[in-house]
């Protein structure tokens, strides 16, 4: 949907600020009706005390010979601003439609990926579409339609035949019902097999791992039939308290579990819009003591889809991520959108729900 390229955006913060006028140090803004016989505040003395009292929730107005004084909780009235302002926000991103739509990443040989995904993993070509003057070319692939589903939009530019794919990305995550099958198609085609089938660490359920062309590794998942194939996104993050935050108050996702690997040293939490069952999710990782990690030039965003891009880039910027394209329509297309990161640097646009479906039609 949006051109990819190698090189990172320009990062443009957005951030609210309130000022109050003739705040003091102390956050109380103290004025005269007489200038010449103005107060001193250390000489307020009970009258201040009056107001600690309360907790400096509300003003008070002392009158004193022909003058007066008001104080002004300057600092309690710009967080209760704040807090009100953001329940708000919290509460309109809970009650918007999400939904997950596509991760988008680069590939060197377009044509070797979709052979790839399509003969070994199963997958779908739904579109596909060169835009020359741009020089690049995107494919979208998926288990089932791009308006009910989560798909891959893969992106060829022209010329590039090779990226590096960092240390950040972690891998997709796909659900099939007999993984050892699976495994043996893919090694009949030629593929690359980096863990061999069989129970999590952790756990019962059977896994393998497995490499594309590209170097990008595949979690296969052992499960009954499910709506969502393509079913995780994994990243790794520095500090995953605060992951999960973000991507509960900027985001609207649900913290669907959290599990602590001690013997591995790291810990892992999924997070989305839905059982992880029947949904796609995003599977975050903090390994102890990595707070730092290289992503690369490969991997590029996850689109999520919004009913109101303006008042999802607000929230964003509320909850401490960083806007890096102010929402608005698409040059050509017209699609409303709006692009991020969150904490960690990672990347995710947010697209109109009406308009991704128009330009599907």
């Amino acid at each position: 949907m949006v051109r990819i390229i190698p090189m990172a955006s320009s990062i443009r913060p957005s951030l609210s600020s309130m000022s109050f006028s003739g705040s003091s140090r102390l956050g109380l803004s103290l004025y005269s009706s007489n200038s010449s016989r103005r107060l001193s505040f250390l000489n307020l003395g009970s009258s201040v005390s009056q107001l600690q009292c309360s907790g400096l929730k509300t003003s008070k107005l002392f009158r004193g010979e022909g003058t007066s004084i008001i104080v002004c909780a300057a600092g309690n009235i710009a967080q209760a601003s704040t807090d009100s302002t953001q329940e708000k926000a919290l509460e309109w991103v809970k009650k918007d439609k999400r939904r997950m739509l596509h991760v988008v990443y680069r590939v060197g040989d377009l044509d070797r990926t979709i052979k790839f995904y399509t003969e070994c993993l199963g997958m779908k070509l739904l579109r596909k579409r060169d835009i020359p003057e741009e020089k690049y070319t995107n494919a979208f692939l998926g288990y089932g339609p791009e308006d009910s589903h989560f798909v891959i939009e893969l992106t060829y530019n022209y010329g590039i035949d090779k990226y590096d794919i960092g240390t950040a990305f972690g891998h997709f995550g796909i659900a099939v019902e007999d993984v050892t099958k699976t495994v043996e198609l893919i090694k009949a085609k030629g593929g690359t097999v980096t863990r061999e089938p069989g129970p999590v660490k952790v756990g019962k359920t059977v896994i393998a791992f497995i490499e594309d062309p590209d170097g990008y590794k595949f979690e296969l998942l052992e499960r009954g039939p499910t709506p969502e194939p393509l079913c995780q996104v994994m990243l790794r993050v520095g500090d995953l308290d605060r992951s999960i935050e973000f991507y509960e108050k900027a985001f609207g996702m649900e913290l669907l579990r959290k599990q602590d690997n001690p013997e591995y040293k790291y810990t892992i939490a999924m997070m989305g819009y839905g059982p992880e069952d029947t949904n796609t999710v995003l599977e975050l990782t903090y390994n102890y003591g990595v707070t730092e990690y290289d992503k690369g030039n490969a991997y590029a965003q996850i689109a999520i889809g919004t009913d109101d891009v303006y008042k999802t880039a607000e929230a964003i910027k509320l909850f401490g991520g960083v806007v890096t394209r102010e929402p608005g329509p698409l040059p050509g297309i017209n699609t409303k959108i709006t692009a991020c990161l969150d904490p960690d640097g990672w990347k995710s646009v947010f697209v109109d729900n009406i308009d991704f479906l128009k330009e599907l039609e």
